[in-house]
């Protein structure tokens, strides 16, 4: 069928004409396209922003990474009266066990107090991790200065430290950090290196996302030399319970992401078979990762699905429009007839109108939906994120809720019988 574009141009024209006639009348009935479209976008960003955040906080601690942590035991509790010792957590065996699984191809042991590290009369709480070489691959650590500890530093035991980007801004704000000592309960340490500051906020360490920027990192032996195993804790200068902790984390590299859920399957029956109670827990950031994924695509039919009511809403408004307007018409549309014109003629006219209502509020909703993420960013400090699909989708929705609602007065003012509509006053 060919299209003649001479008379569409002529369609299109005399519907602006027809609209700009009643401009303060097509404006509001746009008014529901225009918040449905911009609410799709402003919306969707939002979700996708706090999907992208919570994307990101998994991949730091990598795709390919099971996370084991030593857990004190419920039933285990302090006395009040004389100190305790409890033993708990991961051991020597389990390392070994683990290191002996075929797809595991690195496992990275770390040991974990809270501390208070100084700088001549500066000082800052810090949780020291005692680790090795290896942790900062496996945990995506980058360093923004100076190098980390290497097998050297491991086997001298040297008194040397990797600090976090909020400790050295507190205790070096003046100054390089690196070859500056650092004191940590009675110690010294020479900084060698300063991590780089991880851009994401909004933490919780209950999920495995720890606040890296106040954390110090010294070679695992070092740690044993200074500061022991035992965990102490104080009450009115009388200490009330010691742990002894082997081990606070394991970090296990698996070779790929396909075998992430099995070996961590493996490593939960190795530990079931060497522990006699639940101290220990395991995270599987790839797990965390894909429900993360599955809440996402829930989120985002949950907010189109209310959004897209305001569509509905708007081209109900269109049709209600339409129909006014075919009535205001009926006599124009009497005449048109009489001179010759088809009902295709009439009907492509009134689709048209109908058509140029919704995609013009579609524009402006598009360019409204466009600024609210960039306004609740700026207010809130929320990451929104707006994607070309969002802006595309909503658009075209808005046009084909245009054409739908419209088809029905176009049909009707078509169908009008060209004698009757001559006499309607």
């Amino acid at each position: 069928m060919k299209i003649d574009l001479q008379h569409l141009v002529r369609i299109v024209r005399y519907g602006f004409k027809n609209i700009w006639l009643h401009r303060l009348r097509s404006a509001l009935t746009i008014l529901g396209i225009v918040f449905g479209v911009a609410s799709v976008i402003a919306m969707l960003a939002i979700g996708e922003g706090a999907s992208y955040e919570a994307r990101e906080k998994i991949k730091e601690l990598g795709s390919t990474n099971i996370i084991l942590r030593s857990l004190k035991p419920p039933d285990e509790t302090a006395s009040q009266q004389t100190s305790y010792l409890g033993v708990f957590g991961l051991t020597p065996t389990d390392l070994w066990q683990i290191r002996t699984i075929p797809s595991v191809e690195k496992v990275v042991p770390t040991w974990e107090i809270k501390e208070q590290a100084w700088h001549f009369e500066k000082s800052f709480s810090v949780r020291l991790v005692g680790t090795t070489p290896d942790y900062f691959p496996a945990m995506n650590l980058h360093l923004a200065l100076g190098r980390t500890f290497d097998q050297v530093d491991l086997q001298e035991s040297k008194n040397v430290m990797v600090i976090g980007a909020t400790v050295a801004t507190v205790l070096f704000p003046a100054q390089i950090p690196i070859g500056q000592q650092v004191k940590v309960r009675g110690c010294y340490f020479t900084v060698i290196g300063v991590a780089a500051e991880k851009s994401l906020t909004g933490r919780s360490e209950s999920a495995g996302f720890e606040d890296t920027g106040s954390d110090v990192y010294i070679p695992f032996s070092t740690r044993r030399l200074f500061f022991g195993e035992y965990e102490v804790n104080r009450q009115g200068g009388r200490i009330t319970e010691r742990n002894w902790v082997r081990y606070h984390r394991f970090v296990v590299r698996v070779g790929s992401m396909e075998q992430v859920s099995a070996t961590a399957a493996l490593i939960q029956q190795l530990l079931k078979t060497t522990h006699k109670r639940q101290d220990y827990d395991i995270m599987v950031p790839l797990e965390l990762l894909r429900q993360a994924e599955h809440t996402k695509r829930i989120f985002n039919i949950v907010l189109g699905s209310i959004a897209a009511i305001s569509l509905v809403v708007g081209g109900i408004g269109i049709m209600n429009i339409m129909l006014a307007t075919v009535t205001e018409r009926t006599r124009e549309i009497g005449i048109r007839r009489a001179l010759g014109a088809r009902r295709r003629d009439i009907l492509q006219q009134f689709v048209s109108e109908a058509v140029i209502l919704s995609s013009s509020g579609g524009l402006i909703g598009v360019c409204l939906g466009v600024i609210i993420p960039k306004i609740v960013t700026r207010l809130a400090g929320m990451t929104t994120l707006i994607t070309p699909w969002s802006v595309l989708i909503s658009f075209s929705i808005s046009v084909g809720v245009g054409m739908v609602f419209g088809i029905y007065p176009a049909r009707q003012a078509a169908s009008l019988d060209p004698i009757q509509a001559l006499r309607y006053e």
